[in-house]
């Protein structure tokens, strides 16, 4: 089915507004079709459908699945649209009764009824089709995005999501499938301007193709990607043997077909080309302890290999400590292996309780909600507290967690330049005018480059702008600090973050994810975390291991002195021997080589000399920006941190990474 606006159906298309944003119908003021315009964008904003399919008949639930949040969600944006006092009555279920209530409200005297402003201009179906595309992907109504606006520090939109309204608007405008990979733009009006070339040749192809003898019925151009494996060129892609295959994963992101599984097939068939050539080699299932050592069964090969083991969270060795294991193993004895509900259901523990007591007095903050998991605190605990009519502020490097969190809160996201404390500066003061709060969250320590967030001056342009900040601690915990409670300890500013977020899978050697705060704010969490009230929690035995890991860093603290003192000398080491370290200050050292094949191939070349460290390509980092990822813990000794640095010269010299020693 063509993805067509119900607009474009009637033969009109949006045109700019005098202000730079995109406005509909080409209508000034509160007539019928500028109503059923803007209920209809809101409806696309919070659902991400396309409006084709949100016809007047539309039923709300039985066709379009939107519940009573999301409906809710939408009452609200369109009653704060239409300056609305009165409530909209009951009983509304389709599209169409929705807009004739908001047609009969708009008629009562006192409504005021917004109508953008337009130039005579139409804009034409290039730029509709990318305004829609993008409101489909960001949930931003059509007089939220002005074509100028920049899409990371205004809008939002990172390098992922904007490839994904590429590839929409090429699919629907007939352009080269490829693009999604190629085209780049700050802006809307930049990214009209960068499909336009594409757009005017798919024109005159079709134009030739109606005049007679062109040929109306011959196939279309092949795609250089065909589903047979091979590119352009003949060759097959898929076969070991053949030419380097230059695909990342980013290519099959958005990759379309009408049998939702054909991406599976044709990812499966890159990811065994990768595994053969010994270069993706993830998932490999260890058969011991994960210490500074581990054995791991290699899949490839088919047996089992010891490797210096640099790719573990567990920064100060807690995992393997008796104490912890001793309190797991009692504690599932006596409670069993797991709970049977919610925490508001059966599933609250006494573990449970002393678990979030602990934590809140390690991080010293009034209180503490405990998540299943890290993903699920960020996701929980953004979503809960920021809504559509909010704005969160993130950095650009953020874990995807974060990412994810803002998305689904349906919020206002703004994007600042990593570590940018000017441009958070800038963007915070574009927000001072909006209506809702603000939220900043940022990584303490970024997990794929080791550096720390400017926590002194995140607090300080809160302050001044009137936004909340949240810090995700998931690599500082138990490792900045001189107690290792994390970031705001590291920068002597306890009290001042809002929000600490932390793992407990990493430092603290268990499961789960929390959230320290004042008590009123954690207990709103508690009701209206999605992630908390509808998951089962931890088992009581993985939350008595996580109090007696406390116990550890409490009582002793040479650990983190260990920790520290093999960090500055594999650090020293590393960056003697000329590798790219960026500006790591924590137990994460990103050894950066930019290219993807000579990444991966460094990773293979470490891993054949015994050690095993995190190979990063795409998504776990933007194209271009490939690494190798070097975790250090305090159970490493001497000896293996001098083995390490000459494992990673050697194999760097091998692959090109450094020069030869020659």
């Amino acid at each position: 089915m063509t993805n067509v606006t119900g607009d474009r159906r009637n033969g009109r298309h949006s045109e700019v507004g005098r202000d730079g944003r995109v406005g509909g119908d080409g209508q000034v003021g509160g007539d019928a079709g500028s109503v059923r315009r803007q209920v209809v964008d809101i409806i696309a904003s919070r659902t991400l459908y396309d409006e084709s399919y949100l016809l007047p008949d539309s039923h709300f639930e039985a066709e379009l699945g939107i519940d009573s949040v999301i409906f809710e969600s939408i009452l609200a944006s369109v009653k704060e649209q239409f300056s609305l006092a009165a409530p909209l009555p009951s009983g509304l279920v389709t599209v169409g009764d929705l807009v004739r209530a908001v047609e009969r409200a708009c008629q009562a005297p006192a409504a005021d009824v917004p109508g953008p402003a337009h130039t005579a201009a139409p804009g034409g179906p290039l730029l509709e089709t990318v305004v829609t595309t993008t409101m489909r992907h960001t949930q931003y109504q059509r007089s939220q995005l002005a074509l100028g606006a920049d899409f990371e520090s205004e809008l939002g939109i990172d390098s992922v999501v904007l490839a994904s309204i590429v590839a929409d608007a090429a699919r629907e405008l007939g352009l080269p499938p490829d693009l999604a990979g190629t085209v780049t733009a700050t802006s809307l009006d930049e990214l009209v301007e960068a499909l336009r070339p594409y757009h005017e040749d798919t024109r005159r192809v079709d134009q030739s193709l109606t005049r007679p003898g062109s040929g109306r019925g011959a196939s279309p151009v092949p795609d250089e990607r065909a589903t047979d494996g091979r590119a352009a060129d003949g060759r097959a892609v898929d076969d070991p043997g053949s030419a380097w295959d230059g695909r990342s994963m980013k290519d099959f992101v958005e990759e379309r077909d009408g049998d939702l599984f054909a991406k599976t097939r044709s990812f499966g068939r890159y990811l065994r080309r990768r595994e053969a050539e010994r270069l993706y080699w993830y998932g490999m299932p260890l058969h011991s302890r994960c210490s500074n050592r581990a054995v791991i069964f290699d899949e490839l090969e088919g047996r089992e290999r010891e490797f210096l083991m640099f790719a573990s969270n567990n920064y100060l060795g807690l995992a393997n400590h008796p104490k912890v294991i001793e309190a797991v193993c009692d504690a599932t004895r006596r409670y069993g292996a797991t709970h049977t509900g919610s925490r508001f259901i059966g599933g609250t523990n006494m573990l449970h309780k002393e678990l979030e007591r602990r934590l809140a007095a390690f991080k010293q903050r009034p209180a503490c909600i405990v998540y299943p998991g890290g993903y699920a605190a960020n996701i929980g605990a953004i979503s809960a507290l920021v809504k559509s009519y909010d704005t969160v502020v993130v950095d650009k490097l953020n874990h995807m967690s974060i990412v994810d969190g803002a998305r689904l809160s349906g919020a206002t996201r703004r994007i600042y330049q990593h570590n940018d404390m000017a441009d958070l500066e800038r963007i915070l003061k574009r927000c001072d005018e909006d209506p809702g709060g603000k939220l900043i969250v940022a990584d303490g320590v970024f997990s794929m480059h080791g550096d720390i967030c400017d926590l002194p001056e995140i607090v300080r342009l809160a302050k001044e702008h009137g936004a909340r900040v949240m810090i995700d601690d998931a690599h500082s915990t138990g490792v900045l600090g001189r107690r290792g409670s994390g970031t705001a300890e590291h920068f002597g500013l306890k009290g001042e973050v809002d929000l600490e977020l932390g793992t407990m899978s990493k430092t603290l050697a268990g499961m789960g994810g929390f959230v320290v705060g004042d008590e009123e704010v954690v207990e709103y969490l508690r009701f209206y975390s999605n992630s908390y009230v509808f998951a089962a929690n931890i088992p009581a035995g993985v939350a008595a291991g996580l109090i007696a890991s406390i116990d550890v860093i409490e009582s002793e603290p040479e650990r983190i002195t260990k920790l520290w003192h093999n960090i500055r000398l594999l650090r020293s080491q590393l960056a003697d021997a000329g590798f790219d370290l960026e500006n790591t200050r924590s137990a994460i050292l990103p050894l950066v080589v930019g290219d993807e094949r000579k990444a991966m191939e460094l990773g293979r070349a470490v891993r054949a000399r015994g050690l095993y460290c995190q190979t990063v390509v795409f998504p776990g980092v933007p194209l271009g920006d490939a690494r190798l990822r070097v975790s250090v813990t305090s159970e490493h000794t001497p000896e293996d941190l001098e083995t390490a640095a000459g494992i990673f010269v050697e194999a760097a010299r091998e692959v090109g990474v450094l020069p030869s020693a020659g």
